[in-house]
């Protein structure tokens, strides 16, 4: 048996449900990538802008490199059906977090190829941290092919999987690209709530629910909240529409199963989490990562869009919140959801609110009851 295929066969007996594998060469897109981040599509991932000459090359992440060995580990859980007082979180982070589980099957499969290649064997192995073009890599070895929703798409597995790569010194037998299957379909571009689809192919992250959820730190700009529905941590609706996810089979890995708690949670619930309840609901898990004022933030915007005159008594006490990032966008949520009871609690508030940017926004919220009276 050749080494790719030992290497090949170890990484399905580690739980890899896909693997290919690419010469560490130049890539493409890489220019592609730099005009994409000069559009100011990445908005405050401000990572994203570092390392473009890496990026561009493998060897220059390992000298002397030779093969990309690209993986993939499906990721896909049904999602409930859900409530208008409750929220969603993406397919992806409602088990534990990936990033150490896929490690720790790298490091495995690192330690196979040094035993059975030599341990003269130089390599990195990545799972979502390192300056990779990762999908363009995948695509180049087979994996899928990038999708008019910018997510990598595979014929037979849809697009739930999760993506890593080991750079090797190895000379690899490599895998034929992945031709592009979307065709004249439009769907996902046509579903996007807030329009992050500038053309097709390419994202601005900066109206896309996963950033605007995860990565944006600040106030979420009010002409994409209502867009935003009941998502409370990333998105999966560009990836629901796609013909190629009509029928993905939940996936096989037992810490991606989704926690009973994060199925379908209370709105209600979550805005009242203290910080040692947040910790402890998200404990190893992704959503922990825009924290508890970026969560629970979220939270306030899914229910204001909730059109549920209940949730008002619990958005009321939230005014009170240490976080003024709560504190603003719990004002917007009740101006949206209206009411007397709504109306008067953002006015008292206003005689005591300090921080100028709450201010503005209950004078924003106060301001809708204006307008409809």
């Amino acid at each position: 048996m050749s080494l790719t295929a030992q290497i090949r066969r170890k990484a399905r007996d580690l739980g890899f449900t896909a693997i290919g594998f690419t010469p560490a060469t130049p890539l493409a897109g890489a220019q592609f990538y730099a005009h994409w981040v000069a559009m100011g599509y990445a908005g405050q991932m401000h990572y994203l802008e570092k390392y473009l000459d890496k990026r561009e090359d493998p060897r220059k992440l390992v000298a002397g490199a030779r093969t990309v060995i690209c993986l993939g580990m499906d990721y896909y859980q049904p999602s409930p059906e859900t409530e208008p007082l409750h929220g969603q979180i993406a397919c992806y982070a409602r088990g534990d977090d990936y990033h150490k589980l896929i490690k720790k099957r790298l490091a495995e499969l690192w330690d196979f190829m040094l035993e059975t290649a030599g341990a003269e064997t130089q390599g990195r192995y990545f799972v979502d941290t390192a300056p990779v073009l990762e999908r363009e890599l995948a695509q180049r070895a087979g994996l899928g092919w990038w999708g008019k929703n910018t997510c990598l798409i595979d014929k037979r597995r849809g697009s739930y999987f999760f993506l890593a790569e080991i750079i090797s010194d190895l000379e690899l037998d490599c895998d034929e690209p992945a031709p592009d299957h979307c065709g004249t379909c439009t769907r996902c571009l046509d579903a996007c709530p807030t329009d992050a689809f500038p053309e097709p192919y390419v994202l601005d992250a900066t109206r896309c629910i996963s950033y605007l959820s995860i990565e944006l730190k600040e106030s979420i700009p009010r002409d994409l909240r209502q867009g935003m529905g009941n998502w409370i941590f990333g998105c999966d609706i560009c990836q629901q529409v796609c013909p190629w996810n009509r029928k993905p089979k939940p996936a096989p890995e037992p810490s991606y199963k989704s926690r009973p708690t994060l199925d379908n949670p209370s709105l209600l619930d979550l805005i009242q989490l203290d910080h040692d309840a947040f910790n402890d609901l998200f404990r190893r898990n992704p959503a922990k990562r825009p924290k508890r004022k970026g969560f629970l933030r979220n939270v306030a915007v899914a229910l204001g869009n909730s059109g549920a005159q209940e949730a008002i008594p619990v958005l009321i006490a939230a005014l009170d919140d240490e976080e003024p990032l709560i504190r603003g966008h719990v004002a917007w949520a009740l101006g949206q959801l209206g009411g007397n009871e709504a109306k008067e609690a953002l006015v008292q508030k206003l005689t005591t609110e300090a921080e100028a940017e709450v201010r503005v926004e209950l004078e924003e919220a106060l301001a809708i009851f204006q307008k409809s009276s």
